[in-house]
Parts: structure tokens; sequence; C-alpha cells
């Protein structure tokens, strides 16, 4: 599959209908999510026939680009049940049979309780902003339990150092695949503009 082939069918991925401000509910656009995954199939073969975790999934553009690129099974962790409904729909309509969903809430998950389950963990955690401070790193942590290859996460630019010295501490490889621009649409009552750019690290971290 081509990469504008994969855009134009994330095109047709429902987002939230009403995000929810507490979750930083954040849509990963059609382009930034075709991008990533092309890069995770084309440069690692860590796809297809692979098993994949997406946490945060939300309404699954990362689980159904990755399950449209012949993923073994791709499987979206989300806390919240309005979201995975609209996972649930996504996937109904493509009509894919290799992704499956769990609720669950990614921070107060047991540790180890999906140790080395996986063989690839994609994400677009929260970054961890205002209320939910340090919570990209929880995602992050618990995702290096998951995977027995790689994870591939985004994060905000700004915080590259600290994440760069977080992997050191752990024993983990990471790599900046690409410098993006996360063009974040005004979802929320609060937002005055239109849109806001954010730099944003698209991030490869390998746990052999």
């Amino acid at each position: 599959m081509k990469l504008k082939e994969l855009e134009s069918c994330l095109q047709q991925v429902d987002a939230f209908e009403e995000p929810k401000i507490l979750l930083e509910q954040y849509p990963t656009s059609p382009h930034i999510a075709a991008c990533m995954l092309y890069t995770i199939h084309n440069t690692f073969d860590d796809i297809e026939g692979k098993l994949v975790a997406d946490l945060g999934c939300g309404c699954g553009v990362l689980s159904i680009g990755a399950a449209m690129l012949d993923a073994g099974l791709c499987v979206g962790f989300d806390i919240d049940d309005d979201a995975l409904e609209i996972f649930k729909r996504n996937s109904e309509e493509f009509e894919l049979t290799n992704v499956d969903l769990i609720q669950c809430d990614m921070c107060s998950l047991r540790s180890h309780a999906y140790a080395k389950k996986f063989d690839t963990v994609i994400m677009n955690p929260p970054f961890g902003t205002k209320h939910n401070q340090g919570m990209d790193m929880q995602f992050l942590r618990t995702a290096l339990t998951m995977a027995t290859t790689a994870v591939y996460s985004l994060h905000k630019t700004s915080t590259r150092g600290h994440i760069q010295k977080k992997a050191s501490d752990w024993g983990v490889k990471m790599e900046v695949i690409a410098e993006l621009r996360y063009d974040l649409p005004a979802s929320y009552k609060f937002h005055k503009k239109k849109s806001v750019d954010i730099k944003v690290d698209f991030l490869r971290f390998s746990t052999t």
C-alpha cells in the first residue's frame, strides 16, 4: 500500500465526537498517522505479521492503519468507552478482522500485566500537560514492558532531553526518526486559536 493510499483510507476514520479535555483527547491526523505507520512498516518491518499494541488508542486511527498494513493483530488500549465505541464502529466499517480492543487505564495497569506480549507498541500518548503531568512517561514506561522489539511514540520536542535521559536510565536505545509539526485543531472552548502548531518528535525505542 502506498503512503498516499494509506492516508486517504485513514481520512475516513471517524474521530472524537465530544473530546474530553481531562484525557487530552486530540485526534492524530491521518497525515501524521500514515507517515508514522508507513515508516514503521517500510523502514523497520515492525508491523506486517506482528502483534501490535496501540496505547491510548482513542478512535483507532493508528490501530486501523496498522491492520491495513497487515499486522497479525493490533490491540487498542484505552480508558474511554465513548472513544472505544467509535473505534469499534470504525473497524466494522473497514471490515477489519485483525483488530481488538481492551478498555483499561494505562496508568494503573498492573506492572507487567502484558509483559513482552507484543512485538511492537505504537502510540500517541497524552503529552502530560497541566493536570496530567508525567503521564507521557508513564505510558512510555508501560509500553517498554509490553514490547519485545520496539516502541514508537510521539512526544513534544521540548521534552527530548528529559526522555533521552530516562531512556538511558532504563537501558533502552532512543532514536529520533523525524521531527513533525503537530497541527492541534481547536477542540475545546478555551482554545482561542483555530489551530496551533506543536513541534513533536517521532521516536523509536528499541528494547533489544
